[in-house]
């Protein structure tokens, strides 16, 4: 038997609806509510939770990190991509695409995905390698060559490029990673580290170049 008291005539709100506002999160993003002015203090401070819930206190780094990795850096190679040579003037070489891998690691002929835990545990860092598209001269011939690999770049946990991104609750846990871990930090020889945004006012001063 239902204990729930019977809604009054002329309500056509649904049960949903009601749960979502008596919700402090999703209270504020009922659309009869988008367009009132908070009241009072108590109201105004519902915004922290759910820009908390809604944007985290890392998305920012993990936003901007994802943005280096698939459009700055492409855009930095396109700025530095051609090399010559002034004792062969017929001599280039030419960057044509940059990417960047997922984390790996090989040790003699094995080679396996990289993970967080992993490199907490073995002091490891969390990198995941560079490839290069390169066309260059030889012999008078020009030659192409993909997925050259000029380096590895330390990889920010949770970015695009990580292994945990998307991962359910289940499959964090099998990696042993927590499911409410912010992430947005990386891993350098075992130890977690982040980068901190700080802002600083100018100063005064005439720069003479």
């Amino acid at each position: 038997m239902d204990k729930r008291a019977p809604k009054p005539a002329g309500n056509n709100n649904s049960s949903d609806d009601e749960e979502m506002l008596g919700n402090d999160f999703h209270e504020l993003y009922n659309e009869s509510l988008l367009t009132q002015p908070l009241k009072n203090l108590k109201e105004k401070w519902k915004l922290v939770p759910a820009f908390l819930r809604l944007r985290g206190l890392v998305k920012q780094h993990i936003d901007s990190f994802n943005y280096f990795l698939n459009v700055s850096i492409k855009e930095i190679i396109r700025a530095n991509s051609l090399m010559t040579s002034e004792h062969d003037h017929q001599f280039y070489l030419k960057f044509t695409d940059i990417n960047v891998g997922m984390p790996r690691h090989k040790e003699g002929h094995d080679e396996w995905k990289l993970t967080p835990h992993e490199c907490r545990v073995r002091d490891m860092t969390y990198q995941a390698p560079i490839f290069v598209d390169v066309e260059y001269t030889a012999r008078g011939k020009i030659q192409r060559v993909r997925d050259v690999v000029i380096g590895f770049m330390p990889m920010m946990v949770g970015a695009s490029n990580c292994w945990l991104k998307d991962m359910s609750h289940e499959d964090l846990a099998r990696v042993k990673e927590c499911p409410y871990d912010p992430r947005g930090y990386f891993i350098i020889k075992g130890v977690e580290k982040v980068l901190l945004i700080q802002e600083q006012m100018s100063k005064n001063r005439i720069i003479i170049e």
